[in-house]
C-alpha cells in the first residue's frame, strides 16, 4: 500500500470515516454494557426490596412470641406462688 499524502482531502475524509466507524462501534459496546449494568442494578434493587419486605414480615410475626413467653412465665410464677401460699 502506498503512503497517502496527509494533505489530501480524500485521504483525510477516509481516515475520518474510519475513525467515526470505530467510535460508533465503541460507543455501541459501551452503551450495551451500561444497559446491562442498569438492568442488573434494577434486579438487585427489586431483590433487596423483596428481602426487606420479607424481613419486616418476619419481625412483625415474631413480636407476640416474647409477649406470650412473658405472660406464660408470669402466670407460672403466679400459680407457683398461689400453690405455696395455699398450703
Amino acid at each position: 500500500m502506498t503512503e497517502a499524502d496527509p494533505n489530501d482531502p480524500v485521504a483525510v475524509a477516509l481516515e475520518l470515516e474510519r475513525l467515526r466507524g470505530t467510535l460508533e462501534a465503541g460507543f455501541a459496546r459501551v452503551d450495551g454494557s451500561l444497559a446491562l449494568l442498569v438492568q442488573r442494578s434494577d434486579q438487585t434493587d427489586k431483590q433487596l426490596a423483596d428481602h426487606e419486605a420479607r424481613l419486616d414480615e418476619l419481625e412483625r410475626a415474631r413480636w407476640p412470641l416474647a409477649s406470650i413467653a412473658a405472660l406464660t412465665a408470669t402466670a407460672g410464677l403466679g400459680f407457683a406462688m398461689w400453690e405455696i401460699v395455699s398450703r
